[in-house]
C-alpha cells in the first residue's frame, strides 16, 4: 500500500538514525555541499572504480561479445531501479536505498559466482566439509572493498577509502537475494559487520536494505531468461514449460485484469515471456503484499512462482552445458593468476619484485602498485602517492599476502583477467 512503511523510514524520526548515519571518521567538507550523508555515498560508489569495472564483470554469461547481454552493471542498475521504485512507493528513504543498490556487487569476482566459488576454493586454510564457512564471498567482500580498498581523492588530492555510513555498509554485506524468505523484517542492533560468517544468514539493519535484498532476486530472474533465450540456452520445449510457469501465475491474483489474459484466467499460449512485465508485476505483488507488521513479502501464488521460474533457470540456464564448459576454463584462468602471483612473496618480502613476472608485464606492474597501496611493501612510495589507506595486508605473513592476491584478483574483470592469463601462457 502507497506510503505504508513512512512510519518505520530510515530518517530523523527513526530511532536507529543515529546509528545508520555513523562513519569511522568524518568526511572532508568543501564548504558548498548540499548532499544528504546518504547521497554522499551513493556518488562515492558511482565514482569509485570499483563499481566502472562491473561493466566487463559476468552476470551469468562469461566475457560476452554480444553488446545486449547484461552484464554486472546491468544488473546492479536493475536492482537500483527496482528497489527505488518499491521504496518510493512504500514511503522509504529512497537515496539510502539507491546508494545501497548501486554498491552492492563492488565486491563481486571475475566470472560472476562461478568466479567466487574458484577463488573460495584456491585459499589453502579453508576448512574441510560442507558447512565450513566461506573464505570468500562477494557480499562480505563488497563491504572490504567500500572499507579499505576503494578510494577516492580528497580536494588535496590525497586518496582515501569511501568511509560510508552504517547503513549503506551494512546493505552491501547483508545483501544476498538468494536465500527464498517470506516476510523478511530488518535486525534491530547494529552489529560489527565483519562477524557476519555467512551470506544470507543476517538480516539487513533497515527497511531500505531489506527492500535491496529482495530486489535484488526480482532484477535477476526476468533478464537472466532474456538473455538466455537470445544465446539459444532455451529451446521451444522448455519455452512453453515457461509460458506454463508464468500463466500459471498471471492467470490470476492482482493482474487478472490484464487485457492480456483470456476471460477464463488462462495465459494465451502465443504471448511471449516479457522481461519488464514479469518485473513490474512482482514489484506490484510486493508492494500490495506488504506492510510493517507483516513483513516484506509476495502473495503466497507470487511466491510459489518465483520458486518455480528458480528451478527453471537453473534447470536450463545456470546448469547449461555451455556454461559448464566455460567454467572449467575461468577456473584454468583464476588458478594460473594465482600460481603465479603466490610464487612471489619471497621477492615482495626483499623489496625486488620488479625482479620477477618478467614474462608478464601487465600484472607485474598491477601488482606492485596494489602492494604499494595496500601493504607494507614500499612505505616512500605510498606516501609519495599520497596513498591514505589502511596497511590491510602484510607481505612478510603467508595468509595475509594470500589473502591480498586473492582481493586483487577479485578485483579483475573478465576481460583483463583473461589477457593476463594469455599473456603467461604465450611462450
Amino acid at each position: 500500500m502507497k506510503d505504508s512503511f513512512k512510519n518505520v523510514c530510515t530518517n530523523e524520526d527513526n530511532p536507529k538514525w543515529k546509528a545508520a548515519i555513523t562513519r569511522e571518521s568524518e568526511l572532508y567538507s568543501r564548504g558548498n555541499g548540499i548532499r544528504s550523508d546518504f547521497e554522499r555515498d551513493y556518488t562515492r560508489i558511482l565514482h569509485s572504480e570499483a563499481y566502472r569495472r562491473l561493466k566487463h564483470k559476468t552476470q551469468v554469461f562469461f566475457a560476452p561479445n554480444n553488446d545486449h547481454l547484461c552484464t554486472r552493471i546491468e544488473h546492479v542498475n536493475h536492482v537500483a531501479s527496482v528497489s527505488t521504485t518499491i521504496a518510493k512507493h512504500l514511503g522509504l528513504n529512497v537515496e539510502l536505498t539507491n546508494a545501497i543498490a548501486t554498491g552492492h556487487d563492488i565486491g563481486h569476482a571475475p566470472f560472476g559466482h562461478t568466479g567466487e566459488n574458484i577463488l573460495n576454493s584456491l585459499i589453502k586454510k579453508q576448512k574441510e566439509g560442507e558447512n565450513a564457512p566461506k573464505k570468500f564471498w562477494h557480499e562480505r567482500n563488497s563491504l572490504f572493498f567500500a572499507d579499505y580498498i576503494e578510494t577516492l581523492q580528497d580536494p588535496d588530492g590525497g586518496r582515501k577509502n569511501l568511509d560510508l555510513t552504517y547503513a549503506v555498509r551494512d546493505g552491501l554485506i547483508c545483501h544476498c537475494g538468494e536465500i527464498d524468505q517470506q516476510a523478511l523484517k530488518p535486525r534491530d542492533k547494529a552489529i560489527d559487520l565483519y562477524e557476519i560468517k555467512r551470506p544470507g544468514i543476517v538480516s539487513p539493519f533497515t527497511w531500505e536494505g531489506c527492500v535491496v535484498k529482495i530486489s535484488d532476486k526480482i532484477a535477476f530472474l526476468g533478464r537472466d531468461i532474456e538473455d538466455a533465450r537470445a544465446c539459444h540456452l532455451i529451446d521451444m520445449g522448455a519455452y512453453r514449460q515457461l509460458r506454463d510457469i508464468v500463466g500459471a501465475t498471471l492467470g490470476f491474483g492482482p493482474n487478472k485484469k490484464y487485457s492480456n489474459h483470456t476471460t477464463n484466467g488462462a495465459f494465451r499460449s502465443g504471448r511471449a515471456v516479457n522481461t519488464t512485465t514479469l518485473i513490474n508485476d512482482m514489484i506490484v505483488d510486493l508492494c500490495n503484499e506488504s506492510y510493517p507488521e507483516k513483513g516484506l513479502c509476495f502473495s503466497e501464488p507470487y511466491f510459489k512462482f518465483i520458486h518455480e521460474l528458480k528451478r527453471f533457470s537453473f534447470a536450463n540456464i545456470y546448469n547449461n552445458w555451455r556454461l559448464i564448459e566455460f567454467q572449467k576454463y575461468a577456473e584454468v584462468v583464476l588458478g594460473c593468476i594465482y600460481n603465479a602471483l603466490i610464487q612471489t612473496q619471497d621477492f615482495a618480502k626483499k623489496r625486488t619484485m620488479d625482479r620477477c613476472l618478467k614474462y608478464t608485464q601487465k600484472l607485474r606492474e598491477t601488482f606492485i602498485d596494489w602492494l604499494v597501496k595496500y601493504t607494507n611493501y614500499d612505505l616512500e612510495k605510498k606516501q609519495l602517492f599520497r596513498y591514505y589507506t589502511k596497511e590491510v595486508f602484510d607481505i612478510n605473513d603467508p595468509e595475509s599476502y594470500e589473502k591480498c592476491i586473492i582481493e586483487y584478483i577479485s578485483g579483475m574483470t573478465d576481460q583483463f583477467a583473461i589477457s593476463i592469463f594469455e599473456e603467461i601462457s604465450n611462450f
